[in-house]
Formats: C-alpha cells, structure tokens, sequence
C-alpha cells in the first residue's frame, strides 16, 4: 500500500509517494495554482501516473495559512486567497478515495525536521521559518503541540515604538525579518543584497528579540531555523542570532541551541511522512 505525501506553498506545491513512510518512491515539484481545482486535479493525475486508488493507504500533506477549525480548508490566508472556503480535503477525499489529513505547511515542516532532520532524538523542539514570511511550530515529544488557533509567531508585534517600521506598517516580527519585508523596506530582492551588507546583522538582531519570546513562552530544548532567509545565499548569520539572542535573554533564562534546518524544500513532505506514521500505523 502506498501513501500520497505533498505540501502546498504560496509558489510551489510538491506531491510525493512513499511505500514504507521511510523513504519517497516518487515526487514531483509544480507551481501552485490560483484555482485550487486545478492543482487538486494535478495532485491526483501524479498520483495516478503510478498507483489505482485502490492502492492508497492514505493521504497527509500541509499547506500555508490558517486552517479551519475542522481543518478541512483554508480559514486565512494573505497570498492563498482564492483558496479560502475550499474544501480541500473533502475534494482529495473525492479523488483519491482515502482518508485525508490535512495540517498546517510550518507546523509539517517542523515536524519533519524533528523526525527527520535537525531535531532527531530532541523531545522540545521550536522550529520557524523565515522566508518569504514567518511562521513556527512547537513539536513536544515528537507531535504537534495541541492548539486552539495554530501557531503565528510571525505577528508578535516587537517594534512597539515604531522606531524601524514607522506608523502605517504592523510593528510584527515578519514585517521585520520575512523576505518581503526586506524587499519592501529596501526595494531589492533579498539575494540582492551582499552578504556583507549590515542588514544582515540588523535582522540578526531583530530575529533574536522574537527568539526571545520563543524561549521565554515554549521553553525548548532547541530552536531550529529554516526558510530561504535562513539557509538561503546570502542569509541572516545564525552566528549573529546565537550571540544576539544570549545578550537579549540577559541571564533571564539560559539560551537553547539554535541550529539551521536540514531537509530544505523537502520538510513539509518528511512531515507528512511523520504525521502519517503517528496516524496510519499506529491504528
């Protein structure tokens, strides 16, 4: 039997199949589609490139935004818009003929890294991304923190003075740190911008004051840091967040190890694997 795998993107989308929930047998990378019809329909002729749906043992996958709370759909979502409302487990269901998981994008991604990646054999786990915005997920023991709302560590607001963002911009740690921000502060792509560049630092330093409020509410054993703003070329120095963070903290509490993610553009999918294992195997 076999187990559709995919995460869903603001830009891509990536649809993988695995036998054993250890490894990926086949996968594929697209853009994703405004209509959400459309990519359901891509989804399900990958699928079935390979395998009957007879052959399904279930479906799990992430994608970005607020989830509703029967976690069926999109609730919120800046850049997925047109995909608010839409039953997107209901239509894979319809497809593919299987139960169908669906989760947050960040929230897989962490898991993934956890099981997978940076954060194997840790049993507190924050991980966040930084990319083209923020998002973070705490993973306890291996599973996705239990939550009423998701997790949005991308809107704590930090520039409460408006010092660096003025007063027609919310003062959260995305419109600080995210890649858009960047772009819309400087009016440069970030991998624009030399990696000698002071900016760097100075996001270094905003990231911590978030990281600070990471440690202060989650208490993790490790803070793992992914996204193109992370592992991307030129990137914010995890260096410089280490050392930041430290001073920020100031000996309130000791800092966690903070590290840079290892699975890349494929975390979302080893997340799904994961959460698949927890749900599919242990039934």
């Amino acid at each position: 039997m076999t187990y559709v795998l995919f995460d869903i993107g603001g830009t891509k989308s990536r649809v993988a199949l695995s036998d054993d929930l250890k490894s990926f047998t086949h996968s594929d990378t697209f853009a994703t589609a405004s209509k959400p019809e459309k990519l359901v329909e891509k989804i399900t002729d990958f699928v079935h490139a390979f395998i009957k749906n007879d052959d399904i043992e279930g479906v799990v996958g992430g994608i970005r935004g607020v989830l509703n709370e029967e976690k069926t759909g999109l609730e919120h979502d800046a850049i997925l818009s047109s995909w608010i409302g839409f039953d997107l487990q209901g239509e894979l269901r319809k497809n593919l003929k299987s139960g169908v998981i669906l989760e947050n994008d960040t929230a897989l991604a962490g898991l993934g890294e956890t099981c997978f990646g940076a954060g194997q054999g840790v049993d507190l786990v924050a991980y966040h991304s930084i990319s083209t915005g923020v998002g973070g997920a705490k993973i306890t023991n291996q599973s996705i923190d239990a939550s009423s709302e998701g997790f949005e560590p991308g809107h704590q607001v930090l520039d409460i003075d408006r010092t660096i963002l003025g007063d027609d911009i919310t003062p959260t740690l995305e419109n600080l740190v995210s890649g858009r921000a960047v772009e819309q502060r400087m009016g440069v792509k970030p991998y624009d911008i030399p990696q000698d560049d002071v900016v760097w630092d100075e996001l270094a330093g905003y990231l911590a004051q978030g990281l600070r409020n990471t440690i202060l509410y989650w208490s993790p054993e490790i803070i793992i840091l992914g996204g193109s703003m992370m592992t991307g070329n030129p990137n914010i120095p995890i260096d410089v967040v280490r050392k930041e963070t430290v001073a920020v903290l100031d000996n309130v509490v000791s800092s966690p190890f903070i590290t840079l993610a290892k699975l890349g553009d494929e975390a979302g999918l080893y997340g799904a694997m994961a959460l698949a294992q927890q749900h599919f195997q242990a039934t």
